[in-house]
């Protein structure tokens, strides 16, 4: 098959967007110092399996730092992005929203310090547009600041109903990479109408309101170009009710990627966002084919494909990958190699 080293289908298929890659599936939050040692050494550990991160570690700010030691806590971050624990460059954190007396001192001691390690930033309670925006300028003000050339990517948290109102301007502003939907704030905010039991694993899909919320998120990233990432399954021990939600998060409503809060989550959410066994196997014939035909149109089992069946099955390949399924080494060296 050595026509496999052709034309990549990220650029047979997508032209200028040629650059665009998924992130990891697994966004894994953790706050306490004992808890972000132990997520930084699973991280390696599984990576050194796989050989790339299978997940990210989002370091957090907002909820891991104690009331009046904020900068001691960011310093401690700062000093873990800047550990041999950090090996895989798949570490972000999550800073104070830009309303907080830290937000400005978060960005100054992180981007200060290891600017260039961050692999994204995550700003919490968006509240509109211009939040947005305001946050976006001051991470770059901090880049420009310190001299730090790395472009580091924002991450954004929808949890209000203001920046659910917003949300498709939002996700198109320059400089954004993903946005997460916030649940547990999501439905406080309703001040009780939503009852408690939407903030479970079932819950969450079953109640008008909060489905809502996840479709214009997930439509709203896909629109502009960025990941959807859903919200958490609190319910950390019981991983059959998380790989529900995963699945459905996944297959039903268009998420790519998920927050874990728990250790346990991680493989679970990886393996339900992973595509089954029988569809990577089609997207390998179809896009081996199609490659060899030059991107022309092809069939496979009596059914014509092109561009647009081939996008999709790319995406499939793609995601195979970045969830650690076995693929034939000739794809993997001429895809991923």
């Amino acid at each position: 098959m050595s026509t496999l080293t052709t034309i990549h289908p990220r650029h047979a298929l997508f032209g200028a967007e040629a650059a665009t890659h998924h992130l990891p599936v697994c966004d894994h939050y953790a706050g306490v110092e004992a808890r972000m040692r132990k997520s930084l050494a699973l991280q390696a550990e599984m990576a050194e399996t796989a050989g790339r991160a299978v997940f990210d570690v989002t370091l957090d700010l907002e909820d891991g730092a104690p009331v009046g030691g904020e900068h001691e806590h960011a310093l401690l971050v700062a000093e873990l992005l800047d550990s041999p624990a950090n090996a895989w460059g798949r570490v972000g954190v999550r800073v104070h929203d830009v309303g907080h007396k830290r937000f400005e001192d978060d960005l100054d001691t992180l981007i200060g310090r290891v600017g260039a390690k961050l692999a994204y930033i995550m700003v919490p309670k968006l509240a509109g547009v211009d939040d947005t925006r305001r946050a976006i300028d001051a991470i770059k003000a901090a880049r420009v600041k310190h001299g730090v050339s790395h472009v580091i990517p924002v991450h954004g948290l929808i949890e209000t109903l203001s920046g659910l109102r917003d949300v498709a301007q939002i996700a198109a502003l320059p400089g954004l990479e993903s946005l997460s939907f916030g649940l547990m704030d999501f439905v406080s905010a309703h001040r009780g109408a939503i009852p408690a039991l939407a903030m479970g694993a079932q819950g969450q899909f079953a109640h008008p309101l909060v489905l809502r919320a996840k479709m214009e998120i997930a439509e709203a990233c896909h629109a502009a170009g960025i990941t959807p990432s859903h919200c958490v399954v609190t319910e950390f021990k019981d991983t059959r009710a998380l790989s529900k939600a995963a699945e459905r998060a996944s297959r039903e409503l268009g998420y790519t990627r998920m927050w874990s809060i728990h250790p346990d989550q991680i493989p679970v959410i990886i393996d339900a966002f992973a595509p089954v066994t029988a569809e990577v196997d089609d997207a390998v014939e179809i896009l081996s084919a199609a490659q060899a035909a030059h991107w022309a149109p092809t069939s496979y089992h009596g059914v014509l494909h092109d561009r647009a069946s081939y996008r999709h099955y790319w995406f499939v390949l793609e995601r195979a990958w970045l969830t650690g399924q076995p693929l034939p080494a000739e794809i993997r060296q001429a895809f991923f190699g």
